[in-house]
């Protein structure tokens, strides 16, 4: 009898792991994810000259010799970071600034990344030096809609670039994400005789969402970008209206844009250093649609700066700094002059009722 006994107490215990198991697998799963993440790659340019472009110094015939050699460490670097980020796996959605043309992300996707899944959506700009705005996205994912540029006022003509706007279909849905991917005019004229021109991006940007809604009360917006302006100036807080979101009183964020930068940003944070200060000049914004339990929503906190031990500078007055490929004139053949940021978003389990 207690031989047979323990024969059944084996036998059940069998049962009842495999059975657990399965009942886990099916209630314990994470929600599926997107990665969104953003990165000014500092001049990333090819080796040949453009005669409609201001493009002469990234030569080899230039006084800082920009090589096929050079080229190819600064694609392997970018490869690297992105291939880092969202913990190994890359970005869903990335937005990309200071790029001379769309050919060279094909290669780095193609030659460096090796991912067949990422695709590009891209426009050409007017700005004199030929760095646009671009998207890579992982086309496993989603789809292109539609693929915009958006002008901004601008005193001087070829000297700003066109907010890139990109309509994504995520493919089970069908729900449309609509990304701005910004790079606003510089502060080299001086914070106070720029601020207009910022200002300027704002009320553009504004625009382009109001005639947006015009279809759609609340769509899914994602603003991303170098701003060259901080979270708290008057282009983003006042005229975008981009405020912080405190995942603390989550449910209390009416606001239609929230910035999920903002709080790093009054901890100090930045994504560039300039004469010892921490700027936050790339940012991630959102619309209040990813906060509300329908569709896809942001994982609150999960915004972070990149920034990998292989990619920060470890001595001198730069220490702490991301290793660009450029100080100044002398080649430094690192990754870019600026951090990436990244957030989660997660797809409810009521997207397709």
């Amino acid at each position: 009898m207690k031989k047979y006994s323990n024969f059944m107490l084996i036998i059940f215990l069998l049962f009842s792991t495999v059975f657990c198991s399965d009942v886990s697998d099916s209630t314990d799963k994470s929600p599926e994810s997107f990665y969104v993440a953003n990165w000014n790659v500092e001049n990333l340019f090819d080796t040949v000259d453009n005669p409609t472009k201001n493009d002469e110094w990234f030569t080899p015939e230039s006084e800082i010799n920009w090589t096929d050699q050079k080229l190819h460490v600064k694609m392997s670097n970018l490869a690297r970071l992105i291939k880092y980020m969202n913990n190994g796996n890359g970005p869903d959605i990335l937005g990309i600034e200071e790029v001379e043309n769309q050919q060279l992300l094909t290669d780095l996707i193609d030659k460096y990344l090796d991912r067949k899944d990422y695709k590009v959506a891209y426009s050409e700009s007017p700005d004199a030096r030929g760095i646009d705005n671009a998207l890579i996205y992982n086309s496993s994912k989603f789809g292109v809609e539609s693929v915009n540029p958006i002008k901004i006022k601008f005193d001087k003509p070829k000297s700003s670039r066109d907010i890139l706007f990109v309509q994504l279909v995520e493919h089970s849905s069908k729900e449309i994400i609509n990304v701005f991917v910004n790079h606003w005019p510089s502060r080299r004229e001086g914070l106070k005789k720029s601020e207009k021109f910022r200002i300027n991006a704002a009320v553009s940007l504004v625009k382009a969402i109001d005639e947006l809604k015009q279809n759609n009360a609340n769509p899914n917006i994602v603003i991303l970008g170098d701003f060259n302006d901080m979270p708290s100036n008057l282009s983003i807080s006042k005229y975008l209206n981009a405020q912080e979101l405190n995942c603390d009183s989550i449910e209390s964020s009416n606001n239609e844009l929230l910035n999920l930068s903002y709080t790093d940003f009054k901890k100090g944070y930045g994504t560039y250093r300039y004469k010892g200060h921490w700027n936050m000049l790339d940012q991630i914004i959102v619309s209040n649609s990813f906060l509300d339990g329908e569709k896809f929503d942001y994982e609150c906190g999960s915004f972070e700066i990149i920034k990998p031990d292989f990619l920060i500078q470890k001595e001198g007055k730069y220490a702490g700094t991301s290793l660009p490929t450029f100080g100044g004139r002398k080649y430094l053949g690192g990754y870019s002059d600026h951090f990436a940021i990244g957030a989660k978003f997660i797809f409810n389990n009521n997207l397709n009722k």
